[in-house]
């Protein structure tokens, strides 16, 4: 983020000052940690709540696990790969399936996001203080935050840690570091592969990032490195190419239907909840499932802010047009020097408008705007350059971390106005406070969600006990009673007339179907409960049990 050389400081005092890290560093670590701890403690409390739609990637984690089938998208459509599947199964076969086991994975993908966070920040040109400030914002969680990281639904955990592993090789790339740069391109191409076969909502920054990669580096992938680059991405896309050709399937037309490509909503509609309630619900600045009035002022910050970061970028990158440069220090690793790290924010900055504008043309914004803001996760992505204007301004002048000596170029001016200043610490502030109160708004949910897994599990006992092991049941139900009883009790679809759902794993309905005296399950109060009151199938006796009602079959 700055104009100059990033030097490592010479320590004169000998080693025994190194012998603890720097306040910043230490401070950084205590904070990421309490940020992972958080999150921890909030999967052993039952939180955020499953659904069907996660245990529908557990059961394939436990397909995996068992050998008996390798899916490669999430069952039932034709897109979004089954990478978290693969991840969990190594855990179900030690320890065997189970939500905290198919979350675990992806609670690693958020500390890795972190660690590479904080190391993209300074790479850029941060100082230590900021880097802390980013990983701090980052540690916080929303409700919706904390389900974008930790519910194994398929696309959404690991994407954020591939595109700021991404950034970090373009930055590398682009800045000519000597070493391992057959391995970076290789790297790069590889994830990008991952990119189209687990969730094409990372294809902003993909795109953005790979435009610096080929002006940066154009001569070098003229050649073997190119070659290694394009082989690398076919085999990250491998999955959805073989299945692709194998089965005859667009997985682009599936998206744009996932999308809301064959939905209509008004522009209005979609207007208001991509730009004013998409930010500060996909960023973590709402309360559970809704945005008070208050909170919605980052949407008027985050445009002001994307503006402020991109011409920022933009100053350092439009003299230096005709390449990046890069420096050796003493044989170790080079350091980004000004336009390769104005290059890689700038294409942060407008990944994270393709994102914004993309998930706004959608009729997702428009028809589920809450649920929707999911697609806003890879935002987090693009924190460090969102925030550098807020931590230039609100600096005071002289106030510079030095490096190699010298002062930073690029900090804010000594000549800054007060008021200039005061808006700046005034904004950070709110934003770190925002977060917080949306965070402490997760804690409130969790009575509520432990009471509600209590009760889960009362129904599969409730079953198990009864002898049940076919059943009808809703669609929110029916794959997490499945992955609940480990398979032992399959579950088929019906709507709330009655009629065939939406099965992602067709076996279970045959299984259900070929069943002599299948029960039937719903939830208290939900519309087929209502349905089934009114019309009870034959022979069947209804019970309730700890606010499920079960129709069974007399015995």
């Amino acid at each position: 983020m700055t104009a100059g050389v990033r030097q490592q400081a010479r320590d004169a005092s000998g080693p025994c000052a190194r012998r603890w890290p720097p306040p910043p560093v230490l401070l950084a670590l205590l904070v990421g940690l309490a940020g992972v701890g958080y999150r921890l403690a909030l999967l052993l409390a039952d939180t955020p709540r499953t659904n069907s739609d996660e245990a529908t990637m557990g059961l394939a984690a436990l397909h995996i696990a068992r050998g008996e089938d390798f899916p490669v998208f999430f069952y039932g459509q034709a897109y979004m790969g089954a990478l978290e599947a693969y991840l969990a199964a190594p855990l179900f076969a030690l320890a065997g399936p189970s939500v905290l086991a198919l979350r675990l994975p992806l609670l690693a993908s958020y500390a890795l996001f972190l660690f590479l966070g904080w190391r993209l920040t300074r790479r850029l040109g941060g100082d230590r203080w900021f880097a802390l400030l980013v990983v701090g914002v980052l540690a916080l969680g929303s409700d919706r935050i904390v389900k974008n990281q930790l519910i194994a639904g398929g696309g959404y955990p690991e994407l954020n840690p591939i595109g700021v592993a991404l950034a970090l090789l373009t930055l590398d790339l682009a800045a000519g570091r000597p070493t391992g740069r057959p391995w970076r391109f290789a790297g790069f191409g590889l994830l990008a592969g991952l990119v189209l076969w687990v969730d094409p909502l990372l294809l902003p920054y993909l795109l953005a990032l790979g435009a610096v990669l080929v002006w940066a580096a154009r001569r070098e992938l003229r050649g073997r490195h190119g070659l290694l680059l394009v082989g690398a991405a076919l085999l990250g896309a491998a999955p959805l190419l073989g299945h692709s050709l194998a089965h005859g399937r667009n997985p682009v037309a599936a998206v744009l239907a996932a999308g809301g490509g064959d939905a209509t909503a008004g522009w209005v509609d979609r207007l208001h909840g991509g730009l004013v309630l998409g930010p500060p619900l996909g960023m973590g600045l709402c309360s559970p499932s809704h945005c008070a009035p208050w909170q919605l002022w980052w949407a008027v910050a985050l445009p002001v802010l994307l503006v402020l970061a991109g011409l920022s970028a933009w100053r350092t990158l439009r003299p230096l047009a005709g390449g990046p440069r890069t420096e050796s220090i003493k044989g170790r690793q080079s350091r980004t020097t000004g336009p390769s790290g104005a290059a890689v924010r700038l294409a942060l900055v407008l990944g994270a408008v393709g994102t914004l504008a993309a998930y706004t043309v959608s009729s997702a914004a428009g028809r589920t705007p809450v649920e929707s803001s999911r697609y806003l996760s890879c935002l987090l992505i693009s924190t460090p350059p969102l925030l550098w204007p807020l931590w230039q301004a609100a600096r005071r002048p002289g106030n510079r971390e030095p490096r190699g000596g010298r002062e930073q170029a690029g900090g804010p001016a000594a000549g800054r106005t007060a008021p200039v200043r005061v808006a700046a610490v005034g904004a950070l502030v709110a934003l770190v406070a925002t977060a917080t109160v949306a965070t402490a708004g997760t804690l409130t949910t969790v009575p509520a969600n432990r009471a509600e897994a209590q009760r889960h599990r009362a129904l599969v006992d409730a079953l198990r006990e009864r002898g049940v092991r076919q059943v009808y049941g809703e669609y929110w139900t029916c794959n997490r009673l499945t992955f609940a009883a480990r398979e032992e009790i399959v579950c088929a679809v019906l709507d709330e007339r009655l009629r065939p759902g939406f099965d992602r794993v067709p076996a279970y309905r045959r299984a259900v179907e070929r069943a002599a005296d299948p029960a039937y399950v719903a939830p208290l109060g939900s519309p087929l409960a209502a349905r089934l009151d009114q019309r009870p199938p034959a022979g069947l006796t209804a019970v309730t049990v700890d606010g499920w009602r079960i129709w069974l079959p007399a015995r």
